[in-house]
């Protein structure tokens, strides 16, 4: 089984955020690959791996970083690859990377989700994947629909809930 999606961190502090990439690429069945590289003390390694991506099979990288968060950035500009950048919360609650991710220079794209949102990075990736795979794009559309399903059986549930003063 070869890796269509990479799942990158800065450090394996990040791994509690980027887990959740990683289970839902799992829930649906799509081979990926987690590393541990940093802009900042491995940028030899990052400029590699991000050259090598396509031509290892690759069809999407989610990057996760905190601070600088310049991980996502770096490898967008030696890939054609699409990234996904997931700003992990640190010092400034996230913001300090979120802002990093974001500000992109026009020509080197990185596709942000919020901080801290490694699930949403992981379901943009299949989303993107699904585009053309019809059995990803049927996984994906239960999945969503799981969802819908969820939120119906809460609102079921609160309307058992009772409040001396409550209406519905």
């Amino acid at each position: 089984m070869k890796p269509i999606v990479s799942i990158i961190m800065g450090s394996t502090s990040d791994l509690p955020v980027m887990e959740k990439a990683a289970k839902f690429l799992d829930e649906m069945e799509v081979p990926f690959e987690m590393n541990a590289f940093s802009a900042h003390r491995t940028p030899v390694e990052v400029e590699e791996f991000a050259k090598g991506a396509k031509e290892r099979g690759l069809k999407v990288i989610i990057a996760g970083a905190g601070m600088a968060a310049a991980l996502p950035g770096v490898i967008a500009a030696s890939t054609t690859v699409p990234v996904i950048g997931v700003p992990i919360k640190g010092m400034l609650d996230g913001l300090d990377a979120m802002l990093s991710i974001i500000q992109m220079p026009p020509g080197i794209p990185v596709a942000t989700v919020g901080v801290n949102g490694a699930q949403n990075a992981g379901i943009l990736a299949v989303e993107m994947l699904a585009l053309s795979d019809e059995a990803l794009s049927q996984k994906l559309e239960a999945y969503k629909s799981g969802l819908k399903d969820k939120i119906v059986k809460a609102n079921a549930d609160l309307a058992e809930v009772k409040y001396n003063y409550k209406t519905n």
